[in-house]
């Protein structure tokens, strides 16, 4: 897996980490300029939180992992369960940063930042931070005081989200600065009221939802230690301030409320999460010293043995990591993570026997997982197991249609299992999506020449008299030209 920030500027990434600490900011002024005394509505409040996410989905600030993303909307749906019947349709979101972060945007939408993930010790300390930001949009703090804030241009708005997003030079700096000095006049961060809410609502779900009402406190204690400790403020206190008398709130609810009962883990698997995000770092050495301090700590810590051969597997190291994942196996013999994970070392090592029936296995365990499913259809396809090899591949293409190598494997495929009909017409919308519109007339036709079916006789015309149009009115712009 891949970071979404690899081969970008490092100017872009910093910007993109700014963009996380200051959306507070963006939010109180990204709806359309409005006078101090109107009303923001719930309307308002989904087109802006939906605004906002289009941006942040854009900027492809989001973390994408389905387990992770499973497991976060789990965890967010267990605690909105308990918040009442809330007005917006809530999602949950992991931000691909380091920065230890998360926020609320009203409608609803929650981000909580791979680097605060990483810090947490518990479930019931991230519940509690989710618990939080719930609480924020069902009070509708962020909608108060836009209704408070003066008028502000689109213009201006225009500017600081593209400043933000887009990167820059100096220009772009001082966009920043202008950001938030407009944030200070228009006083729209949290108060401590908003704040102190926030914390007795988000306890209240908490608990109710069975966990220990001190994840919360303890989750705020951490980041305090952290703050001492490494001399940077984590970003959550500046969106969330107050944070000493937030402590001193929370222990006070506790020992009054919440003193007893709850748990620290109700779902499982937050540790996997989060060796599912260390991996994520750009730099290896920081997961390999990561994994290697858990199994300094214990040698046959699961997700010590689990992460390092993953890191070892990436650098190359096939055989240390095959031994790796053989010892994490004894652990946790049904892990499908380690399975998976061992089945591409064979695959790497270029054993694809061994590869194909360990990712089989995998498969078996968990049917909806379609990184396994890709890499056992890859596994039939070297063995010339074509036939085989392209049911999967057709399977996994149902899910995601958009993969062009998928789409090239399955062209393939088709020729080689004697279907040439087929072959001609994948190769067509291969060639297209890559507009390479001759290649794709040529298969086009050839296609029907072997029909499959009358529906795709008819299909085959539409797509041919489509790019002969195309192949017309570029002719006629470049006659023009001339």
């Amino acid at each position: 897996m891949e970071s979404l920030f690899r081969n970008k500027p490092a100017r872009r990434r910093v910007l993109f980490c700014r963009l996380l600490i200051i959306l507070p900011v963006i939010i109180g002024v990204a709806l359309l300029a409005r006078p101090a005394d109107a009303s923001f509505s719930i309307d308002d409040e989904n087109k802006l939180g939906k605004e906002i996410h289009q941006k942040i989905e854009g900027a492809k600030l989001l973390f994408h992992d389905v387990k992770s993303e499973d497991y976060i909307n789990r965890l967010g749906r267990k605690i909105l369960a308990q918040s009442g019947t809330p007005s917006f349709d809530f999602r949950f979101f992991i931000l691909n940063s380091s920065a230890i972060n998360a926020f609320a945007t009203p409608g609803g939408y929650v981000y909580i930042n791979r680097g605060l993930i990483g810090l947490v010790d518990n479930e019931s300390e991230l519940a509690g931070v989710i618990a939080h930001e719930i609480a924020h949009v069902n009070c509708r703090h962020i909608a108060r005081n836009i209704e408070k804030s003066q008028k502000i241009g689109m213009a201006s708005l225009a500017a600081i989200v593209a400043g933000i997003l887009l990167g820059g030079g100096t220009g772009t700096e001082a966009v920043l600065g202008l950001s938030m000095a407009t944030a200070s006049h228009m006083q729209l961060a949290y108060s401590r009221e908003n704040e102190e809410e926030a914390d007795r609502l988000g306890i209240s779900y908490l608990a109710a939802a069975g966990y220990s009402g001190r994840g919360m406190l303890t989750f705020m204690k951490t980041m305090k230690n952290y703050e001492f400790y490494s001399s940077s403020i984590p970003s959550y206190f500046l969106s969330h301030p107050g944070t000493d008398e937030r402590i001193r709130y929370l222990d006070a609810l506790i020992e009054s409320r919440y003193k007893s009962g709850g748990k620290l883990n109700i779902l499982g698997g937050l540790p996997r999460v989060k060796s599912i995000l260390v991996l994520e770092e750009k730099d290896p050495s920081v997961a390999e010293r990561y994994f290697a301090g858990r199994l300094k700590r214990n040698p046959k810590d699961l997700e010590g043995l689990f992460g390092i051969s993953v890191v070892r597997s990436r650098k190359g190291q096939t055989e240390e990591a095959l031994a790796g994942f053989r010892k994490a196996l004894a652990v946790a013999p049904s892990d499908v993570d380690v399975i998976r994970q061992l089945g591409l070392a064979y695959l790497k090592a270029g054993r694809t026997v061994d590869a194909v029936n360990t990712l089989r296995q995998a498969y078996m365990l968990q049917e909806n997982d379609y990184e396994t499913l890709l890499q056992l259809a890859r596994g039939y396809d070297e063995l010339g197991d074509y036939k085989t090899s392209l049911d999967l591949f057709l399977k996994y293409r149902k899910r995601y249609p958009g993969d062009d190598q998928v789409l090239y494997a399955v062209a393939m495929n088709y020729g080689r299992t004697g279907n040439p009909g087929e072959s001609h017409y994948h190769f067509g919308l291969y060639f297209k999506k890559k507009s390479k519109s001759e290649s794709a007339l040529f298969h086009f036709r050839e296609a029907l020449k072997h029909p499959s079916s009358p529906g795709r006789t008819a299909e085959l015309d539409r797509e041919i008299e489509s790019l002969q149009k195309v192949k017309k009115s570029l002719f006629s712009k470049e006659k023009a030209k001339r």
